[in-house]
């Protein structure tokens, strides 16, 4: 398909608002400060950039905020993130599988910069995993898309049924199942069954501080930080964990694992209250007691163009 129509997804400009109170700065380190106006200042000249060079292209292209995205995004043929990884996310609850999407990181981590300040505080800038191109190659990349020469990867998403109704948002890295106090215990319990109708003979009874299931692309994510492994990128499995298991026995070995495109997971919640958290703070839905809640790989995939051999990221598990 001949990709002439295309839209600007924007990391807002001025991505730093807190930093500027009735002209009186809420930063009081000198160093901090001019480390947050530098990432503005580069975030905006990604963003000039790229607009510049899409100005160049036999394309039509609109930019657009992504606090300004409320709808489906329709009547595109690509979009194009600018800013880091949330954006990508972000853009993901608006699009289906027919519209392929590209990331491009506006700001990255500078490695020497981390290492010079790492005495003062963290100075890591965007991980930009999902996101293909920066302004050093991105009309290098745009060229390949724009030209047939690279396709877009199928990524995984979640698909999610709470009481037997289906979520209308799909989670491109994870999803976590938790009290909203995180400091609650959250009660729930869960077993893998097939589709088929058959299901694991064990069910797990949990008391802990919630549920994570990750997607391939998810895995190098909070996943991954909280000992879970990698995934290759293009697998359709899903990765799960329970948090911080309280006295879990003989069921231990059951409370990180994977489940296979063929299978889903169903869980059952017994806390008064809790709470699915989409892709981070991305989307939220509220569970109550006796809640039942449907978590499988039936989610249109996201089609995603990706660094070259990122697809090829090997299990470390």
């Amino acid at each position: 398909m001949a990709i002439r129509k295309l839209l600007l997804l924007l990391k807002p400009i001025d991505p730093y608002p807190f930093l500027q109170t009735e002209g009186a700065s809420l930063i009081k380190n000198p160093q901090v400060l001019q480390y947050l106006e530098s990432r503005c200042k580069v975030h905006k000249n990604a963003i000039k950039f790229c607009q510049e060079i899409l100005s160049k292209k036999p394309v039509e292209w609109k930019p657009i905020s992504r606090n300004d995205l409320s709808h489906p995004i329709r009547d595109v043929d690509m979009v194009i993130t600018v800013g880091g990884e949330g954006t990508l996310l972000h853009a993901s609850h608006f699009i289906d599988d027919s519209v392929p999407v590209l990331g491009v990181n506006s700001d990255p981590t500078q490695a020497h910069e981390v290492e010079e300040l790492s005495d003062q505080f963290d100075a890591s800038r965007s991980t930009g995993h999902l996101c293909a191109a920066t302004v050093e190659n991105f009309e290098q990349v745009l060229d390949d898309i724009l030209f047939g020469r690279v396709v877009p990867a199928k990524v995984s998403r979640i698909s999610l049924k709470l009481n037997s109704e289906t979520l209308l948002s799909h989670a491109l890295n994870d999803i976590l199942i938790a009290q909203p106090c995180p400091a609650a215990v959250s009660r729930f319990s869960f077993k893998i069954k097939n589709k088929d109708g058959a299901s694991s003979p064990k069910t797990v009874n949990c008391r802990s501080s919630g549920l994570r299931i990750c997607t391939a692309a998810g895995s190098t994510a909070a996943m991954q930080s909280a000992g879970g492994f990698v995934m290759p990128m293009l697998s359709r499995d899903l990765q799960f964990m329970v948090r911080e298991p309280i006295s879990p026995g003989s069921t231990a070995s059951l409370m990180h694992s994977t489940f296979k495109p063929d299978q889903f997971m169903d869980v059952n919640w017994y806390s008064d209250h809790g709470t699915i958290y989409i892709d981070g703070c991305q989307v939220q839905h509220s569970v109550q007691l006796g809640d039942t809640i449907e978590i499988s790989s039936d989610a249109p995939v996201l089609n995603v163009f990706l660094s070259h051999g990122i697809s090829q990221i090997r299990s470390r598990y």
